[in-house]
């Protein structure tokens, strides 16, 4: 009987369009507006070292900052789906052995000829 009575309330209300079964609304965003905007805030001025304790954000971190920040628990991925969403890309810096010797590196660059020269320009050739 619920049911039926369902029905007579959602005709009632909106006609006979309101017996048309509509798309759910699906599950509330885990953030809200003022929350993404902390978090765009907080990926584009970056982590300081002494109190975030790390030197660049991951996914982990950025995990953990929304829990201290707006006590939010998320998971890597949809975090992850969230910053994508936001225009965001996973970039990693290209690796530096430890060991690498930076002088060493400007003396073979200065010292190693161009492969690509650009041509002396030819004289124009006269009409024979």
């Amino acid at each position: 009987m619920q049911i039926i009575r369902d029905w007579v309330e959602r005709f009632n209300r909106h006609g006979p369009a309101g017996l048309k079964t509509g798309k759910a609304k699906g599950r509330e965003p885990l953030l809200n507006d003022k929350q993404r905007k902390a978090l765009v805030e907080a990926v584009e001025k970056g982590p300081v070292p002494y109190l975030d304790g790390v030197v660049r954000w991951r996914l982990v971190d950025l995990m953990q900052w929304l829990w201290q920040e707006h006590r939010i628990l998320v998971s890597r991925q949809t975090l992850g789906r969230e910053l994508h969403a936001m225009g965001y890309r996973k970039l990693t810096a290209r690796p530096k052995h430890h060991a690498q010797n930076s002088q060493a590196i400007e003396e073979f660059e200065k010292t190693s000829p161009p492969l690509w020269q650009k041509l002396p320009p030819e004289p124009p050739e006269e009409n024979k």
